[in-house]
């Protein structure tokens, strides 16, 4: 078994996860604008559990000729026009959070930064267009592959809502500050973590043939 087992570049073959939240106007990642991105990233201890680690966050400002669908920001509850939301062009906010989780790679020897997020194809597809319209050329994220906590949380607690898999992990969820990118975020890498700390309580991981 090797040495290294509890570094976190080797609990998921070099890959490095960031849990990702993204508000938005709508549905479709080139058309409907990013209003608001969290981060956070995560740290592995000596034992080999999971934490929290550096958490960043922005509203954004809706790029040029962006969408706002109605139905949208009724459901999330963000005026994109509040000029108390101290919001940030997606540029930006793209450029502090890659600067962030480049930082976190090299620290923890990793090789790719992977998506953590509930429903996560929807939160990678927004951040990948995101990407490509402000042609940032040193994006730390994998194209495609991401780990979904809503499919974890089916397997593990036979729920996937985030609020109904949190609070059968027995984590507390204020449903009043659910669609904040920021609350969001935090709650499902709380999740994500009990999740693969739970599979190690339960003698998953390390593996016993490794």
């Amino acid at each position: 078994m090797s040495e290294n087992i509890n570094k976190l570049c080797e609990r998921f073959r070099g890959f490095y996860p960031v849990v990702i939240d993204i508000e938005t106007s709508g549905f479709h990642a080139k058309e409907n604008a990013i209003l608001e991105i969290a981060a956070i990233t995560l740290k592995m201890d000596s034992h080999g559990w999971l934490h929290l680690d550096q958490t960043i966050q922005f509203n954004v400002n809706p790029f040029a000729h962006a969408i706002l669908e109605p139905s949208a920001l009724a459901f999330n509850g963000i005026d994109p026009e509040n000029p108390l939301r101290g919001a940030v062009d997606e540029e930006h906010a793209l450029d502090e959070i890659f600067k962030l989780v480049r930082k976190g790679l090299k620290e923890a020897d990793c090789n790719r930064a992977v998506m953590v997020a509930h429903n996560a194809h929807f939160d990678h597809s927004f951040l990948m267009a995101a990407a490509e319209r402000c042609k940032s050329k040193r994006n730390p994220f994998h194209p495609f592959a991401t780990f979904d906590t809503a499919a974890l949380s089916g397997l593990v607690y036979g729920q996937t809502v985030l609020a109904k898999a949190c609070e059968t992990a027995g984590i507390a969820f204020d449903h009043k500050q659910a669609h904040s990118a920021l609350y969001d975020t935090q709650k499902t890498a709380v999740l994500f973590c009990e999740i693969v700390n739970r599979w190690k309580k339960l003698g998953g991981w390390p593996l016993v043939n490794a």
